[in-house]
């Protein structure tokens, strides 16, 4: 099982039978397209920006609907229309990078989004008004919320954000303390007593927020639930899925999720090598974070690498088998992967934070907006100065059992070790333990691109090797 994840001859993709639910598939007749994607909107804020080239970004499930769509925008404003189908990253962010490419003017996001802060091109999204049955979605509610004094939060999937007024025209009368989020644009300040999270603005009472509290979510399973319910786990959570018309109460498996997240931060300070992985081009301040990781692991004593490598998926990291754990750089919702199929960890900037910075507590709750760990963000905590009376503090590994250092400075390490594991470079630079990185890449036959231009010469081009890299033509097979 293992090998077919890191190797492969391509037969199994060829023939794989995809599964599609009906909840995923939104083709829609003529005279609803104008409603569902929301084209009135989307021509006023494409005039309102005057602009001569948009770009169109489609989940893979609304593709089927983009040229219809693009063509009544054209017809509408004139403007040139481009369809983003595959974006870099995750379908949930604004590919900016893309739009960027084509030279476009604004873009229009279609489809679920993270809604996370963009900094490039104005953004408007579209989220296509998924059917919900307000009967049974009232009823859900009446039926688990008995006392009328509850204290509720009410949020739910972006395609489900236009129901939630027509559920609180139902309810709100009879319970006095129920709360209906709103979606948040990019810019929006946020009072003392609001909760901004994830897109989503809300004003609890403060002194109840959040043991006291349940909430109450319009949408199915996925990553916008899971990232909510980690985030607030003191919460009691009940769901209502439209596409089953059902409600359940969530968080059975909270405290195991919570356990294994914990896991991984102890995977994390027993790693010596990280490598920050940019799983986002678009949302605001990522180049901020990279810079901060980077500075949090030199800091703590441990050495760093960043990978570019678009989606993930286990075969890519495979090839870096230097690396102890990954930490993901990407929006809330995908900062949450589930890295079990994987070759090493993948954990948060959170959790890599908890695991390097002695100032940091694990407090049972998971971060996953990279933003709030940032100078001026609400999770900022200043890596504290390291005492070299102090340098030789050491704890308990929860995983192999062993003692470890942490934060070790770099004169004790040259005082310690200096005969066995350590090999001075040249005069210029410190030394360097032989079982880090370094030590693999200059073991490697093939260390990266070679800039020495004008250098090389000129030869004729020659025949490549054929075939896969699992098994070339003129590979003898033992």
């Amino acid at each position: 099982m293992a090998a077919a994840l890191f190797s492969s001859n391509g037969e199994e993709a060829i023939g794989r039978n995809i599964d599609i639910g009906q909840d995923d598939i939104q083709s829609s007749p003529e005279k609803d397209l104008g409603e569902f994607y929301e084209i009135e909107k989307t021509v006023e804020f494409i005039q309102r920006n005057a602009a001569q080239k948009v770009a169109l970004q489609f989940p893979d499930d609304l593709l089927l609907d983009s040229v219809k769509v693009a063509r009544k925008l054209e017809e509408a404003t004139g403007a040139k229309t481009y369809i983003l189908g595959d974006t870099s990253y995750g379908s949930c962010c604004v590919d900016e990078v893309a739009a960027e490419h084509v030279k476009a003017n604004v873009l229009v996001h279609y489809g679920r989004a993270c809604l996370s802060p963009c900094c490039r091109l104005p953004v408007s999204y579209v989220f296509g008004r998924k059917a919900v049955n307000m009967d049974l979605c009232a009823e859900a509610f009446l039926s688990h919320y008995r006392d009328t004094e509850s204290h509720v939060v009410v949020l739910s999937d972006v395609v489900y954000d236009h129901a939630l007024g027509e559920l609180a025209k139902r309810i709100r009368s009879a319970y006095p303390n129920v709360i209906f989020s709103k979606l948040t644009s990019c810019g929006e300040t946020a009072s003392p007593d609001e909760i901004v999270k994830f897109g989503r603005r809300f004003s609890p009472d403060l002194r109840l927020w959040p043991e006291s509290y349940g909430i109450f979510y319009v949408g199915g399973e996925g990553s916008t639930l899971n990232n909510l319910m980690l985030t607030w786990p003191r919460c009691s959570f009940f769901s209502f899925n439209p596409f089953t018309g059902e409600g359940r109460t969530e968080g059975l498996h909270v405290n195991r999720a919570l356990m294994k997240r914990f896991y991984l931060i102890e995977r994390a300070r027993d790693a010596h090598v990280f490598g920050i992985l940019v799983g986002t081009l678009g949302v605001s301040d990522y180049l901020s974070a990279l810079k901060h990781l980077k500075n949090i692991i030199h800091l703590a004593g441990k050495k760093s690498y960043m990978f570019s490598v678009g989606k993930l998926n286990p075969a890519k990291l495979a090839n870096f088998p230097e690396i102890d754990v990954f930490v993901l750089v990407a929006c809330p919702e995908n900062s949450l992967l589930d890295s079990s199929e994987f070759y090493k960890p993948v954990v948060t900037p959170d959790e890599m934070e908890i695991a390097c910075n002695p100032a940091r507590e694990w407090h049972g709750y998971c971060i996953t907006n990279f933003r709030e760990l940032l100078p001026g963000g609400s999770a900022y905590v200043e890596f504290p100065e390291t005492d070299p009376s102090d340098a030789h503090h050491t704890d308990v590994s929860l995983i192999t059992g062993n003692l470890r250092s942490s934060h070790l400075t770099v004169a004790e390490t040259l005082e310690k070790d200096s005969d066995t594991s350590l090999v001075q470079r040249n005069s210029k630079t410190a030394l360097a333990q032989m079982s880090s990185a370094a030590s693999y890449l200059a073991s490697r036959s093939w260390q990266g691109l070679d800039k020495a231009l004008g250098q090389t010469p000129v030869v004729k081009a020659v025949e490549g090797r054929k075939g896969i890299a699992i098994a070339y033509e003129d590979e003898i097979c033992s």
